[in-house]
């Protein structure tokens, strides 16, 4: 009864954080707004800090499928208690970029099977599940400190063979991960770079889009002497 009752109030917080301007605003990033409030990320993730940490409580937020409610499981779910079918679940329920990437930033890529997820996704014909493959794995250059370059190695096959998918948000998406593999160090800048160049000359509109996207940033020289730092 009581995540109920959180649930109850937490709703009651997000109603009291909505303004029109925000949920109007929403169409112009391509986000649905039927389901939706109109509460900006930053409440958001003011109310997951103060509620913290909350398995139970995040299931029922879901349930609910108001968007800002599905947002704040971001901050809300316990990543060491997400199962495999509760990520697939949750992820062929997404319907837009934004509960994707803020899901697979905050969330996907803390729990244990985001390796497995990424690999499985990728291969995956929904949009949004796709572009959770690649926002994951943005996500873990980011924050998987420990993971070895051979890891992200591997990935570059997955961004080459998703590539020349022409959906907007999905090579969006692969090209964020592309230059986010190039920008951890400088050896996997090179691998990237080469990926990228690979792209960049191919026949197909899509990854040729990819690989110019990614190169500008990669071989910028504020990336240049960001590695140079590192090293």
């Amino acid at each position: 009864m009581k995540n109920r009752d959180d649930v109850t109030s937490a709703l009651a917080w997000l109603k009291c954080h909505a303004t029109k301007d925000t949920l109007e605003g929403m169409a112009r990033y391509a986000i649905p707004s039927d389901h939706a409030l109109g509460v900006s990320v930053s409440d958001i993730r003011l109310l997951g800090k103060r509620l913290g940490r909350n398995h139970a409580l995040a299931l029922e937020l879901w349930d609910t499928g108001v968007y800002e409610a599905r947002m704040l499981t971001s901050f809300v779910a316990d990543p060491a208690l997400m199962t495999p079918a509760l990520m697939d679940s949750w992820c062929r329920d997404f319907d837009n970029w934004g509960i994707c990437d803020t899901l697979c930033f905050h969330l996907f890529d803390r729990t244990p099977h985001a390796w497995i997820k990424v690999r499985q996704w990728s291969v995956r014909r929904g949009e949004f599940v796709k572009r959770a493959a690649f926002a994951l794995l943005w996500g873990l250059t980011v924050h998987d400190k420990r993971a070895a370059d051979e890891a992200f190695i591997g990935s570059l096959r997955l961004i080459e063979r998703a590539a020349t998918d022409e959906r907007n948000f999905v090579k969006k998406a692969v090209s964020m991960a592309l230059r986010a593999i190039g920008k951890r160090n400088a050896a996997l800048n090179s691998a990237a770079v080469i990926v990228a160049t690979r792209l960049a000359e191919s026949t197909d509109a899509a990854a040729r889009w990819v690989g110019k996207d990614a190169l500008r940033e990669l071989e910028s020289p504020s990336v240049i002497r960001r590695l140079a730092r590192l090293r």
